[in-house]
């Protein structure tokens, strides 16, 4: 097919030519329609077929494995993956331009940008709640390592720390001049947020009666003799994660509650355990068809994360009838066997830099009287703007105990989130305590967006251009290819003159212009279509092992009928939902309207 390359964007062609022939066709549907048609502008059934042609070739050409052969990937201690080659290191500049000037010149908060009624605080701390579950990468402790980065002169004025120390990244040589990376939290979707990734910090969340974990009676985490919260993943906390951490442990503690109900002879241990696998489902599946569908808010999405859990025959024929051995007909969950597509599971680099949301958080929390009448619209009356620098650390946690769950969770309800945007980057996080994996504060603050700058370039993630054609994506050839708008083209000017290739990738990310309905641009969008599958289809408990005999009858039909956040919500605190939520979903704006009844078959939907 070596004819048809001239129909194929002129950098990709090297990627196309070495393809097999099956390959080369799918890559010129998905590269014609990038070019010319737009797939988010197309019907529901013909967005997904470009998105499954897309999520096949990015299985086959963006998962690497890095270090040597583990014989137990994902767990903590492993290496971190790759969806694409490693910058070379001849290539990384890691003060060009300087991390500080970015940061201060593009990243930093001119005035808060929202998301409108799409996106809410919750949905905010949701997200830093599975980033705890998923990946932090391995610090190299000795002393010697220690990096100083000082903002320049033409900054330093507008930087709240002028310099500031960190541990860097730890590297391990993986040969032919490649370095990698390991986690040290757990690459599964096991909800190690919560119970932790080894043995000792498992038991020290339990209570080891009947099954249950430790919580306090107000409902919130529990406190150790040394003032840090216990639970699984204590590191660098604050009241919007402490709350979710708090509500799966009552979920959890539910689940057991029920469990010891219907089977009475089980011990603790046995509670535990299939309290813990449940839960650990219900997350999964939480953000798959809930918090993942408000973020990329159209019908093609909703149709595809369904998809991934129920398959395209959907969840009544799956609930009631039954499942087909086909991961597209009947979903990813319930497969017959794991599929990790020829490459040891694992959460990947591209996958953490595409992670970086910080802009979706405010300077402050609206803190919402919720024994007063409602204002109009449903909306809790305002009692007090909080910083949100007051509501981290265990400081913060201890102030947040003050307002109580049900209050914090309807002022985080209420509350939008910021946009993924440039000029939108919190500026409390300019000068930020950090903690140790154990929760205990380190010695300096830290500038996060310099950080992030620097973090992605010292662990070889390509720059944004490059990225993109990593990815199989058309580069930018000018700054008006990747935003519209004049003064921020000035900004990224000012910054990297006219040098597309030098572009930082986070930077680009929060430039680039976003598809309707989606609160993150289409180049991370398309890690997300690959990994958010991954995380699923290579984990045996839900695949091989999604059955009774591993999460007891009632376990799975506690995962089977939990379709949202809103559900949990109910469970737990009914009052508040009935009196405070008006929104279809717990992620988007609680004082919003509910969807309305679209009588259209979803696949026969404009997107």
């Amino acid at each position: 097919m070596g004819i048809f390359s001239c129909l194929i964007s002129p950098e990709l062609r090297p990627a196309y030519n070495q393809m097999p022939f099956g390959y080369k066709l799918m890559f010129l549907c998905v590269n014609f329609g990038d070019r010319f048609v737009k797939w988010y502008k197309l019907p529901v059934f013909m967005g997904l077929l470009y998105l499954e042609l897309r999520r096949t070739l990015h299985q086959k050409y963006n998962l690497i494995a890095v270090g040597p052969y583990d014989e137990n990937p994902g767990d903590e201690g492993s290496f971190i993956g790759r969806n694409m080659a490693q910058a070379s290191p001849e290539s990384i500049d890691l003060m060009d331009p300087h991390p500080a000037v970015v940061a201060t010149k593009l990243l930093n908060r001119k005035e808060f940008s929202g998301t409108g009624t799409q996106f809410n605080m919750i949905a905010a701390s949701w997200i830093n709640f599975m980033v705890h579950d998923w990946i932090d990468h391995e610090v190299d402790e000795d002393h010697l390592q220690v990096v100083k980065l000082a903002a320049p002169e033409a900054v330093a004025a507008q930087c709240p720390l002028k310099s500031f120390k960190f541990q860097p990244s730890k590297e391990y040589q993986i040969g032919q001049g490649k370095v990698g990376f390991k986690n040290t939290r757990s690459s599964w979707w096991d909800a190690s947020v919560i119970y932790g990734t080894n043995e000792e910090s498992q038991r020290s969340v339990r209570t080891l009666r009947d099954g249950k974990l430790k919580l306090q009676e107000d409902g919130m985490l529990a406190v150790g003799k040394d003032g840090i919260s216990i639970i699984g993943d204590p590191r660098n906390p604050w009241m919007g994660v402490a709350v979710l951490q708090s509500l799966f442990i009552a979920e959890h503690n539910l689940v057991c509650d029920k469990l010891k109900e219907a089977y009475p002879k089980l011990d603790d241990e046995a509670l535990y355990n299939y309290a813990k696998l449940t839960t650990q489902a219900v997350l999964a599946k939480i953000h798959t068809i809930d918090w993942t569908v408000e973020l990329l808010k159209m019908n093609t999405l909703l149709a595809g994360m369904r998809i991934n859990w129920y398959g395209i025959l959907g969840k009544w024929i799956k609930d009631h009838i039954g499942s087909t051995k086909n991961a597209i007909l009947s979903g990813l969950v319930g497969t017959p066997k794991p599929n990790d597509h020829g490459v040891p599971y694992s959460l990947t680099e591209e996958f953490t830099s595409v992670y970086r949301m910080h802009p979706l958080l405010p300077e402050n929390i609206n803190i919402r009287d919720i024994k007063s009448a409602p204002k109009a619209g449903n909306e809790p009356q305002l009692l007090e703007e909080v910083p949100v620098y007051d509501l981290i650390g265990m400081h913060g946690i201890s102030k947040a105990r003050e307002y109580g769950i049900e209050t914090l969770l309807t002022s985080l309800g209420h509350q939008a989130s910021g946009s993924l945007t440039l000029f939108n980057y919190p500026t409390w996080m300019r000068d930020l305590p950090v903690t140790n994996k154990i929760g205990e504060p380190r010695a300096d603050h830290v500038d996060m967006p310099a950080l992030e700058i620097y973090r992605d370039r010292s662990r070889r993630v390509s720059r944004y251009n490059q990225f993109r054609r990593s990815l199989l994506m058309p580069a930018i050839k000018s700054w008006e290819d990747l935003t519209e708008d004049a003064d921020t083209i000035l900004a990224i000017r000012e910054v990297y003159a006219d040098d597309v290739e030098k572009l930082d990738l986070l930077v680009g990310l929060l430039a680039e212009k976003k598809i309707p309905g989606y609160a993150i641009c289409e180049t991370a969008f398309y890690v997300f279509l690959l990994m958010a599958s991954r995380r699923l289809e290579a984990t045996p408990n839900f695949t091989s092992n999604f059955n009774a005999e591993t999460y007891t009858e009632l376990g799975l039909k506690w995962v089977n009928t939990t379709e949202t956040l809103k559900d949990v919500l109910l469970r737990h605190h009914p009052g508040m939902v009935k009196t405070w939520m008006t929104s279809t979903s717990a992620f988007s704006l609680w004082s919003a309207p509910p969807e309305k009844f679209n009588p259209i078959p979803l696949y026969l939907r404009l997107p």
